[in-house]
């Protein structure tokens, strides 16, 4: 098994990435653009999400295919940006095509809460959502501070100044045989990012300077352990996608499966301040093993999460992991 040449969820034939950048607010959108028949499912398991349409993808619900999916800044006023998706695709007549004839593109989204960071007057709404979709190519996808990762941070409990800058990442695995298993995320976790040995890659800085703290230590030295921390508004969202054929049952045990890449590579995952949502797509080209495909899924998911810090740069106060 081995990374793609094109090391994003844009390795997937079919699959178009865009993003709406407001550096200056420090917010933005990203948007996923899937082709026609895409199966989809999703799993939430942070304790605060912010979510759209995940209802729909429920493995015992009708509606299986899914037009785009929007991951946004901006908090729950982001996920207005979802509704200029749904006009863009509406207009080019893509989407559910229902009995009576009308054409429903089926758009679910997922949001973070960049608000303290840069001005919290501006969010991602329905016009940054269409421009994401004419800026959506099959590129590959640009990460760092861009899209929904503009105003990310890392490990704030202790305030910006010793957060690290999160990001916007992507990762793509070719399994052989035709089949690539492929993720991209938007982090803002509270916890740390981790690297592959384990070790703090961004997050909460040292008060002294020169490397990185325990979250879970420094929390359980709080006076009051009862409390959230400071900074208690976290996620990390974001999406795999396969070519592999999978119905919605399948494309779910995925995305409950790929949020182990989560958990490898943030430390405190899914708690109850952040909202980590992961979202499952199957464009069904090549028939594959569904836990095969969690599997990598996972895998896809722990780099993206690395890339994303990896490739982020200092923004609105908050120092990138190169800058100290």
């Amino acid at each position: 098994m081995s990374m793609t040449k094109n090391n994003s969820v844009t390795a997937i034939p079919g699959i178009k990435v865009g993003h709406y950048t407001d550096k200056a607010a420090a917010t933005g959108c990203t948007v996923i653009l899937f082709p026609p028949r895409t199966v989809g499912a999703v799993d939430v398991r942070g304790g605060a999400p912010g979510t759209r349409e995940t209802d729909a993808l429920a493995a015992h619900n009708m509606v299986e295919e899914v037009t785009a999916v929007v991951l946004s800044g901006g908090s729950a006023f982001g996920l207005s940006a979802a509704d200029g998706v749904m006009r863009w695709h509406r207009e080019r007549g893509l989407g559910y095509q229902s009995r009576a004839g009308a054409v429903v593109p089926i758009v679910p989204a997922a949001i973070l809460y960049d608000l303290g960071v840069g001005d919290s007057d501006v969010f991602p709404d329905a016009s940054a959502g269409y421009q994401a979709c004419e800026n959506a190519s099959d590129d590959p996808v640009e990460s760092g501070c861009v899209g929904a990762g503009t105003g990310a941070k890392v490990g704030a409990i202790m305030g910006m100044e010793r957060a690290s800058k999160g990001g916007l990442g992507s990762a793509a695995i070719d399994l052989g045989g035709g089949v690539v298993v492929a993720a991209l995320m938007a982090v803002n976790a509270l916890g740390n990012v981790l690297d592959e040995r384990g070790q703090i890659l961004a997050g909460l800085r040292s008060a002294e300077g020169g490397g990185f703290d325990s979250i879970l230590e420094t929390w359980a030295a709080l006076a009051n352990m009862t409390s959230a921390p400071s900074a208690n508004e976290n996620t990390v969202i974001g999406l795999v996608a396969t070519n592999a054929s999978l119905n919605k049952v399948q494309a779910q045990k995925v995305a409950q499966m790929a949020h182990d890449g989560i958990a490898r590579a943030v430390n405190p995952a899914h708690t109850m301040y952040d909202g980590d949502t992961i979202f499952a797509l199957a464009t069904g080209e090549v028939p594959a093993e569904p836990s095969l495909i969690g599997g990598y899924a996972a895998e896809a998911v722990a780099a993206a999460i690395r890339d994303a810090v990896r490739s982020a740069t200092s923004l609105a106060g908050i120092r990138a992991i190169g800058d100290r």
